[in-house]
Order: C-alpha cells, then structure tokens, then sequence
C-alpha cells in the first residue's frame, strides 16, 4: 500500500507543478486570463487518457491465460521500471527549464488566439503523467500479489493525492528546510529503488516462468536477518528489491539496473548544469 501512495503522491506533484505554473502565468497575463478554461479542459481531457489506458490495461488482463498473465504482468513491471528510471532522467534534464519552456509555448498560444493549443499542450503534460502513473500502479499491484485488496489501495491512491495538495501549498510557500530542489533529489532516490523492486518482481515472474536461469539458488539466505515477511524487510522488499534469499542472475541484473540508472542520469545531468537559472521548483509559480 505503500508503494501505491507514493507514486500517486510524487506523481500528483509533478503534475500539479505543470499545472500550477500554467495557471499562475495566464491568471496574471491580461491576455491569457480567457484560457483558463482552456486550461481546465486540458487537465480533464488528460485525465480521461490516462483512465482510458487504466480500461485498456485491464481489459488485456483479463482476456489472457494464466501463462499469458504472467508473461503480461513481468513486462508490465519491466515497462514501470524503465519509465520510473526515463521519468527522473527527463525530470533531471528539463527541469531547470521547464518552467520557462511552459511559459514561453503558452505565451505564443495565446499571442495567436491558439486556445486549442494550450489545451493540448496542458492534456499532454497531464496525460503523461496520469499515463506513468497508471503503468506504475499497475506494475506495483501485479508485482504485489495483492490484487483482491482494491479498496486499500484506493485508500492509499486518495492519500497519496491528497498529500500530494498539502506538499504542493507547503512548496509553494518556499522556505529552506523544503525546496523543490531537495524534494526532486529525495522523491528520484525513492523513486529509483522503487524501480529497482519492480525489476526484481519481473525476474521472480521470469524464472517461475522457466524464463531466466537462476545460475545459483539462493545466492544466499538471510531469512533468519532480515524477512521479508514483515517489518523492516518487507519495507524493504517493497521499496528497493531486497530478497532474502535471491537467485545469483537475480543479484546480477539488480546490480546491472543500478550501473545503467546512474549512467543514464549522469548523462542527463549534463546538459542541466550548463543551463542558466534555477532549479524549476525554486521559481515554479
């Protein structure tokens, strides 16, 4: 449950900061004030993408064999985890830009009356991340093996969005103990060991599929440390992947997903240190 809470909440912000700069720039542009509306129906027509794919994920579960829905749910949690790894990494790259970069296509919208425009632009930004959101849930309750608890984890969905409002006031508020600069940073750690535990969820799939070789099993047993049953280790197990007693190829491609998440958000940091200005949530309206 708590997986499910995070994700709605540190999706929910980054949403929430897209929209937030938007409405603050056309509130105070005499000229933009006629695309609120505009602005609105984009969130609600990028709402209704991401719920729409929520339909159609469901629906291919439910039309395959058990082999099939094994198969579906290990390429599930390999796609959640390649999007959590690529989301931080975009987040890292644009993120000193984006406030500018949404004021500066919103500003040429509504110099040419493009209305439509803005609501594309705002139902894409808001589809994204709904759609992220969407194949992470679905990642993290496949891989949970706790599909029949709907109501907890909607429970979890509603208080993960509704401290995602509380965090975006406070951050907006400013201060130095939180800024959006360390919540970006924090939220990205969390974030990676998440998609770490999704990786390893895929590999259990694999290897009771006969897919993936176990080359040793166990590697090792640390059950009588740390279990994963309850606890610190099921913490754990939940956030970073840990498993008492993993399979060798298991620890390998564990231990390969951490060299190539750090390569690629070093490439990405790259190009953000040579750009001028602060961070997008030092500044975000």
């Amino acid at each position: 449950m708590e997986q499910v809470g995070f994700i709605v909440w540190r999706e929910s912000v980054e949403a929430l900061l897209v929209v937030g700069i938007l409405y603050a720039w056309l509130r105070d542009d005499p000229g933009g004030r006629r695309g609120l509306p505009w602005l609105w129906g984009g969130v609600a027509c990028g709402l209704v993408l991401a719920g729409l794919l929520a339909l159609v994920l469901l629906g291919m579960a439910s039309w395959l064999s058990d082999t099939g829905q094994e198969w579906f749910q290990a390429l599930m949690a390999l796609a959640a985890c390649i999007l959590v790894v690529q989301m931080v990494a975009w987040m890292r790259a644009h993120g000193r830009g984006l406030k500018r970069e949404l004021q500066t296509g919103a500003g040429t919208m509504v110099r040419c009356n493009r209305w439509w425009g803005l609501l594309a632009l705002v139902m894409i930004a808001v589809a994204r991340e709904g759609s992220e959101t969407v194949v992470f849930l679905y990642g993290v309750i496949l891989s949970s093996r706790d599909e029949g608890r709907l109501a907890s984890m909607l429970a979890a969905g509603l208080i993960g969005f509704g401290a995602a409002l509380l965090t975006f006031w406070v951050l907006q508020l400013g201060g130095r103990l939180i800024t959006w600069r360390r919540f970006f940073k924090v939220t990205e750690i969390l974030l990676l060991l998440l998609a770490g535990a999704l990786l390893v969820s895929a590999t259990d799939r694999l290897i009771s599929l006969e897919v993936l070789p176990t080359l040793v099993d166990p590697a090792w047993d640390t059950s009588w440390l740390l279990d994963t049953a309850g606890g610190l280790g099921k913490v754990l197990a939940d956030f970073a992947g840990y498993r008492a007693y993993p399979a060798l190829s298991q620890v390998l491609i564990w231990l390969a997903y951490w060299v190539v998440a750090l390569g690629v958000l070093r490439r990405a940091s790259r190009p953000a240190a040579a750009q001028p200005g602060s961070p997008v949530g030092d500044s975000a309206a």
